[in-house]
């Protein structure tokens, strides 16, 4: 026999953020504690609204099996000593013990339980280990340290197996099998009678409590709601969620806000309309963003919501003429102006102020010109001391998310060329893996500039990342100057040392989701020549398409062998007046025509030509030890043999270091 068992735990608001960490949170703990009495459920399904938490697990045995244990203990002649810890340890006397051969066993019988006990012991258990983020004490017993915590006060508790009540209480809180609806649409208690009339006695209460619905609501109503205005949502996910997280029952409502206001930046209306308010905005059908918003509402209001949104348009208006008041100042004040400041903000203790960064990177902008087609030196170099400039504007001091974007606008203003406008803008990024990489020249090379003198500047001061501590982001600036590299196809050598081996773990990193192998990029990097990523990456190519083919895994073999025999032999060089076998004669000729086609296909960085330069060497190799012994009893002829084998090693190592290839 099974049934179903319901909890729901009723409190004050649960904040948006913190509901989809409680749902798993709620299933990992009583799985845990299921699973510690033997009980494995069916299916567990949890939902959450602002203010419950509820968690439906399907087919529980009505009570645990019965347990038959035996447990070893020590022979009937140890010490006295023994047989006490064994005693102690099963919580028996030494009457009960079985004598079985001279060793002492415990029989144990436990007896099954009921589902419903275990239940009333986990319940309590759950709330007391729950680790929410953030949680209070409430009440008469709030001083008092061992008191109840929750995210918010807990009101309630439904608990229900197969329909009954499982009898629980913690902090006062008794459970049962009453809720609420609504906050302002129902009123009074509303009976729950089990598993399956629970979600429909709520929505009948104005409560939907499953969150994937209501964020399809929000998600389906908010962009049916502009269509009908004729305009286009402007999609957030995370707008979304939060949406969902915020009503039990959710209304999308379309307003509008003053037309005046759309002489802000649109990037600063929508950051003020989410993050302030939780609003989506619109666009017209020809993409500008529209003088419109769509809030969620929590009920479904007598006058069509008319009242709800002009609320939410005044508050949103005070808040665009917040934004305005900051676009227009910060306008008075010119970026090069406002880049003096930076000089009393220090960028690190041991690095000096972001005025010297800013330095450092301009020289470094200029310089990379250089090694960027179509990049003028001047406008990189001015771009560079004014991208930092916006920082101390009173706009990124409210939205720190647009700092770059700011600068860029303010410089267009100014009338500052547009190159240099957008490297302001866009030096940031390539902020993560699936961000935008910059192909404009100049951008490129602020971009550039800015992330590499961090990496250099911390590193110089030996400040790196360890383990998952990365506090300066130098990993993720690596992975962006990688990207900067080799999206735009720049040729220069990057730094050698720390840095370099850095770079080639982080590049490890970004080509894994690519299909290139970590052990090829090592390999060409152990080289200790090769500093150009994009040379680095043709030549990792060539040797992947190389290593997968016949010839080369028998030359890899031919190399592991050769690798081994040196690794333990040691030889002078090639000796004098010695005339060698057939296999060694093929194998010397082998070597030269090849060294030659390595090194032309390397000058032309042609690396598939230089692959198939070492390719013509498999058949020699295999046929030279299948002819001759290497460490033959004459001096000469091992002398010879192992001179042979250095001088292939050497031509393979031209490419990579093949000890660095697995298999």
């Amino acid at each position: 026999m099974t049934a179903d068992f319901l909890l729901e735990l009723r409190s004050e608001e649960i904040p948006a953020r913190m509901q989809a960490g409680a749902r798993a949170d709620l299933e990992r703990l009583l799985r845990k504690e299921l699973a510690s009495a033997g009980i494995t459920p069916g299916t567990i399904t949890v939902w959450s609204t602002p203010r419950r938490l509820t968690l439906v697990a399907r087919d529980l045995p009505l009570a645990t099996a019965a347990v038959h244990e035996e447990l070893k203990g020590p022979r009937t002649s140890a010490p006295a000593q023994a047989l006490d810890g064994f005693l102690r340890k099963t919580g028996l006397t030494a009457e009960q013990l079985t004598d079985r051969d001279g060793v002492w066993f415990a029989v144990l019988e436990k007896p099954g339980r009921a589902t419903a006990d275990v239940l009333a012991e986990a319940i309590p258990a759950i709330i007391r280990a729950f680790p929410w983020p953030k949680s209070q004490r409430w009440g008469a017993d709030s001083r008092a340290s061992d008191s109840l915590r929750w995210v918010r006060p807990l009101s309630g508790i439904i608990a229900l197996l197969g329909g009954e009540v499982v009898p629980c209480e913690i902090g006062g809180i008794v459970s049962g099998r009453e809720t609420i609806g609504h906050r302002f649409h129902h009123s009074g208690a509303i009976t729950i009678a089990g598993v399956e009339d629970y979600a429909p006695k709520l929505r009948a209460a104005h409560v939907i409590v499953d969150h994937a619905e209501r964020e399809a609501i929000v998600r389906d109503g908010a962009a049916r709601t502009a269509a009908t205005a004729g305009l286009v949502l402007v999609e957030d996910e995370g707008l979304v969620i939060e949406n969902a997280g915020l009503t039990e029952w959710p209304v999308p409502l379309l307003g509008r806000f003053d037309a005046e206001f759309l002489s802000v930046p649109p990037e600063v209306i929508q950051l003020t309309a989410r993050v302030n308010q939780k609003y989506f905005i619109c666009r017209d059908a020809a993409g500008a963003l529209a003088n419109a918003f769509i809030c969620t509402a929590n009920i479904e209001a007598h006058d069509g919501g008319a009242a709800i949104i002009d609320g939410n348009r005044k508050v949103l208006a005070a808040r665009l003429s917040d934004a305005r008041f900051f676009w227009e100042q910060d306008q008075k004040t010119p970026l090069a102006e406002q880049a003096k400041k930076l000089a009393r903000i220090t960028f690190h203790e041991k690095l000096g102020s972001l005025a010297d960064k800013v330095a450092r990177v301009a020289d470094l902008a200029e310089a990379l010109c250089a090694h960027i087609p179509g990049a003028d030196p001047a406008q990189a170099r001015l771009a560079a001391e004014l991208c930092k400039a916006d920082l101390v504007t009173e706009m990124v001091g409210e939205f720190p998310e647009l700092q770059g974007l700011m600068g860029g606008y303010y410089a267009r203003v100014e009338g500052l060329p547009a190159a240099v406008a957008d490297a302001i803008r866009d030096h940031y990024k390539p902020v993560g893996q699936g961000d935008d990489v910059s192909v404009a020249p100049v951008t490129v090379a602020v971009a550039l500039a800015d992330k590499l003198d961090t990496l250099r500047s911390f590193f110089a001061i030996d400040e790196k990342p360890t383990g998952s501590k990365d506090p300066f982001a130098l990993r993720r600036a690596a992975l962006g100057v990688i990207r900067l590299i080799t999206d735009n196809g720049l040729r220069f050598g990057l730094a050698q040392g720390d840095l370099l081996a850095f770079f080639a773990d982080r590049l490890k990193v970004q080509q894994r989701e690519a299909g290139v192998r970590h052990d090829l990029i090592d390999a060409v990097f152990a080289g200790g020549d090769e500093d150009d990523l994009v040379r680095l990456l043709a030549r990792v190519h060539a040797l992947q398409a190389f290593v997968g083919t016949d010839d080369g895994t028998n030359l890899l073999a031919g190399y592991k062998r050769a690798a081994n025999i040196l690794k333990k032999e040691s030889w002078d060089s090639f000796p004098q007046d010695y005339a060698p076998e057939p296999a060694e004669a093929a194998l010397a000729d082998a070597l030269a025509m090849a060294i030659g086609g390595v090194d032309a296909g390397i000058a032309a960085e042609d690396f598939t030509a230089a692959m198939a330069a070492l390719a013509a060497l498999r058949a020699p190799i295999d046929a030279f030890f299948e002819a001759v012994t290497v460490n033959d009893a004459d001096a000469n002829k091992r002398a010879n043999r192992l001179a042979l084998l250095d001088l292939f090693r050497a031509a393979v190592h031209k490419v990579a270091d093949f000890s660095r290839i697995e298999g």
